[in-house]
């Protein structure tokens, strides 16, 4: 059977489903499609030719190779096809974006045939996915003396691939559309069930909220052809959660426009709004796509004639509405006045959603297209020895004289490219920036792979100090789906420069090990800046964004991240821990203190936390950064002690040499690289040439938050609050309740200790627990499944030289074994303790899940619904999250223990401590 007549079974099967055929992305299909069309007598050429221009992805796919070596032929009179004339098939290769087509159009410009290199010309202008072998070429043929290149450069140097598009329109019609009340988690958008298929965009996009909002998506756009469908999150924020493109990516599928003709299932410009705005992962990611994201503020407390915030009896303020965005309301987005209109009524400033870098990606169809035009503009002007003209918005450059910087701002300083030389740059300026550490997740990975052949990219950029592809997120299960396209991505990932959790030759032993974990060890500078494909890359070195799958990609191609400097909040802690408590409830405590402190407001939502915990190593540490996520915050940075820092430096270096010792570097050497960096960041400290990075005594803070540990005096647990009668104020992580709120008899059906929350601490605390309980009641019996699973195999190793593995060995019913790996996910659980392999386990809940409807009790990270747990008929399930031995303690008892039971069965444990440092 050929390849063809399997893409036709295939195509029968995906009718069924309601789906159209899946874009080719492979060389030797479309060569046989090519061979159909060019016999004039083959029954299946009219489908082909479709496939063939309509139906091949473009990018550096092999398909991408093979069709632009058709077109060439057809250019040059080497093939004929009455269907695409030699002008049409320039057509063609001027939505192929980059990579076989410019290598074609190259040959064309600069060949001896003038009438076709001037055609050639005419489309190159409008490219800006050149890399060096092209601008090469482009130079040599100009030094050479060739005016096509001339011409070409020359139009570069005025940025005409920019100049000669169509302007954003001056009003943008839209209809409203409520996805739902409260903040709404990427999850509803792209459940993390379905990650296996989010590079298939038109089966993904059937997972977006419910197949009846799609419907009433439809329906909104039938009713009103020519307004965009606004996706809305009333009374809430729109994108929290987890770094999802592919939310952005269905959001776009629903209720966008097709980016090109030719490329199928790849919108554009979707339009989303939020009563407390866009979370700024998710907003960046509308960057992306062109679209636009808009704080809609329609929402505002009430106040009585005091000017006090008005408050029910939960505490919680009252809300009145401004405007209505009830579905079906047809509103004005007017780009000139950067207003929102219901009519003539205007309704909001929107000049934060329209900025000038904003509209240009409005004008482009992305983000992608700014970055690479402006390099190509001014690579253009330096070969040319011109001025490039000013075409594109100045970056805005914010200095204030006398005042001193945060730690955000001598990062960003440090690592700027392109500013003005000299100039000290503060919060809100735009600035180009130097990317030191990439990381790609494994469920997002496939997306990342899609828009690096997008846009040409075929080796990571060598100003890269060192990224990593995990395979953490498909740990648990090694199932068919892990199977078709886990070893294709480790693949491409690894031929593209990365280090890999799997080792696509199989070599090495797989490294399941969480990302944010092996980030963690790999940064080596706390000067670096991390861009990875994940909301929880918040490193405690340095300072890390979580990002959807297209800015990691641009980050591995350039070694670049473009962005604001954000605003920081310095957090500070006085007081000390009482005996019983654990760091975890620090975390959840400071959430729960700055809402008081601040009267419900979330100062750090889109900002930078300065936490000021320099006696923590970086493992320790990372617990609070990492939970920054569920703080809305844009990233965290951890201001460090020189000490402190030198021993979390030691450390990593020893895990990265662990890696090397597996197999697992690759021929650029980089992670020899990062050991020779560590070294002689080690080396600065010690020295006192460059001690560990603090803010300046005279920097300016958004705010000042201060948390006393002398208050906390009971286990502090995040509460999704599913019955709230509120609906906004459900599945937020802003409800902390301390452990006697629920009276020592609220039943736990599965405890969990596992995913990044996580460190080696941890599973020795669960080690000591259980051995306490045996030698207290004779036996360890579960009343509840506990289900531990390790972030990393380091720690495992660790744990089994210090001998508390084999305690966890002896209290377990089930242990993981590499040889044999699950292919199937549980679905029921039995009261007993499961070692499950280390990765991200129940934390994601694409693979693994707890029983529907269970009330979970977890170390994780996130508690939206659907997402650990399911609901069930007549009983929501729910993800309660608390410290390592509420957990365990829970689990044993099958219910939440009181603050007597806790106490007891902490006595004499090792918790993870916490003593605050002074600060100026």
């Amino acid at each position: 059977m050929s390849l063809y007549e399997d893409y036709i079974k295939e195509i029968e099967e995906r009718k069924n489903e309601g789906l159209n055929p899946k874009p080719i992305d492979g060389a030797e299909l479309l060569s046989e499609i090519i061979e159909q069309i060019k016999d004039s007598d083959n029954a299946h050429r009219a489908e082909s030719l479709k496939l063939f221009i309509y139906n091949t992805l473009p990018g550096t796919t092999a398909a991408a190779g093979v069709k632009a070596k058709f077109l060439k032929e057809i250019i040059l009179g080497e093939a004929t096809v009455a269907e695409i004339t030699p002008i049409y098939a320039f057509e063609l290769l001027s939505h192929m974006k980059g990579g076989p087509s410019i290598e074609v159009l190259l040959d064309l410009a600069l060949g001896n045939d003038i009438e076709i290199a001037k055609q050639a010309a005419a489309v190159l202008k409008t490219q800006v996915f050149l890399y060096e072998a092209d601008t090469d070429r482009l130079k040599e043929a100009y030094t050479s003396g060739n005016e096509i290149a001339k011409e070409i450069l020359e139009s570069y140097a005025k940025a005409e691939f920019f100049t000669k598009l169509p302007e954003a329109p001056e009003e943008i019609k839209v209809v409203t559309y409520i996805a739902a009340e409260g903040d709404i988690s990427t999850d509803l958008l792209s459940p993390g069930n379905q990650a296996h298929s989010r590079s298939d965009r038109e089966l993904h996009g059937k997972c977006m909220i419910t197949p009846e909002a799609q419907a009433e998506i439809k329906e909104l756009q039938a009713q009103h052809p020519d307004a965009s469908v606004m996706l809305i999150a009333e009374k809430g924020t729109m994108g929290v959660g987890s770094s999802r493109m592919s939310g952005v990516n269905n959001v776009a599928l629903w209720t966008g426009k097709q980016a090109s003709p030719y490329i199928p299932f790849v919108n554009i410009a979707p339009i989303v709004g939020g009563t407390n705005g866009i979370s700024p992962i998710f907003l960046t990611t509308v960057d992306v796509t062109g679209g636009i994201g808009i704080d809609l503020k329609n929402w505002k407390k009430q106040v009585d004639e005091n000017g006090e915030v008005v408050r029910n009896e939960n505490g919680d303020p009252i809300l009145e509405e401004v405007y209505s965005v009830a579905t079906g309301t047809v509103l004005t987005i007017n780009t000139k006045t950067q207003k929102l209109y219901n009519c003539e009524e205007e309704l909001i400033d929107i000049s934060r959603s329209l900025t000038p870098q904003k509209m240009e990606f409005i004008k482009a169809g992305g983000s992608y297209a700014i970055v690479f035009g402006k390099k190509i503009q001014t690579f253009a002007a330096e070969t040319l020895g011109v001025e490039a003209p000013v075409v594109f918005a100045p970056s805005k450059e914010i200095s204030k004289d006398g005042q001193g910087l945060t730690a955000v701002e001598k990062i960003f300083n440090r690592n700027a490219v392109g500013s003005t030389p000299g100039k000290t740059l503060h919060a809100g300026s735009d600035v180009r920036v130097k990317v030191n550490i990439v990381g790609s997740q494994d469920t997002t990975g496939l997306m990342t792979s899609q828009e690096l052949e997008a846009m040409a990219a075929t080796v990571i950029s060598p100003t890269v100090d060192g990224a990593y592809q995990s395979g953490c997120h498909t740990a648990s299960v090694w199932d068919k789906k892990a199977q078709a396209n886990i070893p294709k991505l480790m693949k491409f990932m690894n031929d593209f420069g990365l280090i890999t959790a799997r080792d696509p030759k199989g070599e090495y032993h797989s490294m399941t090990d969480v990302i944010h974990k092996v980030l963690n060890d790999i940064t080596i500078d706390e000067w670096a800046i991390i861009i990875g494909g994940d909301s929880h890359t918040r490193m405690s070195k340095g300072v890390a964004f979580g990002a959807d799958s297209g800015t990691v990609a641009l980050a591995l191609a350039t070694g670049e991240a473009s962005m604001p400097i954000p605003e920081s909040v310095k957090v500070t802690f006085k007081g000390s821990m009482k005996e019983h408590m654990d760091f975890r409830d620090v975390v959840h405590a400071t959430q729960s203190q700055m809402l008081k402190q601040f009267g419900g407001e979330n100062v750090f939502q889109g900002r930078i936390i300065e936490v000021h915990i320099g006696t923590l190593l970086a493992d320790q540490a990372f617990t609070f950064t990492d939970w920054t996520a569920e703080m809305k915050a844009k990233a965290s940075i951890c201001i460090s002690q020189d000490e402190t820092l030198i021993q979390s430096l030691e450390i990593a270096k020893s895990r990265i040499q662990i890696m090397i010792d597996k197999g697992m570097e690759n021929k650029n050497n980089v992670l020899h690289g990062l050991i020779e960096k560590a070294n002689k960041r080690i080396e600065e400290i010690r020295s006192g040439a460059k001690p560990a990075l603090t803010p300046d005594d005279n920097a300016k803070y958004y705010a000042e938050v201060v948390i006393d540990l002398d208050i906390i005096e009971e286990p502090m647990i995040a509460d999704p609050d599913v019955n709230n009668a509120d609906v906004s104020k459900r599945y937020t992580h802003d409800t902390i309740r301390d452990l006697t709120y629920y009276g020592g008899d609220k039943k736990v059906d599965l405890g969990f200790v596992g995913s990044c929350m996580v460190h080696k601490d941890d599973l020795k605390i669960v080690s000591q627990m259980l051995k306490n309980v045996e030698k207290q009641n004779g036996e360890v019996k579960f009343n509840a499944p506990l289900v531990v699973a390790a972030p990393t195999y380091n720690i495992i190793d660790e744990l089994k030289a210090e001998g508390d593995w084999d305690l966890l060995q002896k209290y377990s019913g089930f242990e993981f074994s590499d040889l044999l790996p699950k292919n199937n996910a549980r679905t029921e659980y039995e009261n007993i303790m499961y070692l499950e392999r280390p990765g991200c386990n129940l934390c994601m809940g694409n693979q693994e899940k707890a029983e529907k409807g269970d009330t979970v009790m977890a170390t994780s990270t996130r508690l939206f619904q659907g997402r650990v747990v399911e609901d069930r008929d007549g009983k929501k399930g729910e993800s309660l999250l608390a410290s390592t031995p509420v957990v365990v303690l829970s689990a044993i008892l099958g219910r939440i223990p009181n603050i007597e039971e806790y106490k007891a069965a902490v006595e004499g444990i090792n918790l993870t401590k916490f003593t605050p440092i002074s600060t100026k």
